[in-house]
């Protein structure tokens, strides 16, 4: 993961909230993420799960197997709370906003349990090709790692 060091972490909010809140804040906390509420909500449930690790973007994340797995624990968090807090909800979504759209430098999942409130807030969450909202789903696929090939090569005499 391309985890940066330095002043950007050093006065990142949400690197704060997952090394300095106190339990009560938390809806989640491992040793990978921790997961709260979005101080400006845009749904009837909007969560956000965010690595421990200062990763700035998802432009940060590679097709390797460890960002992989992050995104994939993000998204497994998200969807839990989410069951758990917003049972009624008929429809889910879960996604990441894309530079220079993103409004935090700090890697973090958007999970939202509709109806969008005020609906207008919609416009948020809509794509743009490479930029605006990117569902959590279509990122997994854009950084699945490659499998990788081992052949064996047998000589004969």
């Amino acid at each position: 993961m391309a985890g940066a060091i330095g002043s950007t972490a050093a006065s990142c909010i949400f690197c704060d909230i997952a090394t300095k809140s106190s339990s009560n804040t938390l809806l989640h906390s491992d040793d990978r993420v921790v997961a709260f509420r979005d101080i400006n909500p845009s749904a009837f449930r909007h969560y956000l799960v965010v690595p421990v690790e200062h990763i700035p973007t998802v432009k940060d994340l590679q097709r390797k197997t460890e960002d992989y797995s992050l995104v994939s624990h993000m998204l497994e968090v998200g969807r839990v709370l989410l069951l758990r807090d917003a049972p009624q909800s008929k429809m889910y979504r879960f996604g990441f906003h894309q530079p220079p759209l993103n409004s935090v430098n700090h890697l973090h999942l958007h999970c939202l349990a509709l109806p969008y409130t005020p609906k207008w807030r919609c416009i948020k969450y809509l794509s743009f090709g490479p930029l605006g909202f990117i569902e959590a789903e279509k990122f997994l696929e854009k950084i699945k790692p490659l499998p990788t090939i081992h052949s064996k090569v047998t000589f004969f005499q």
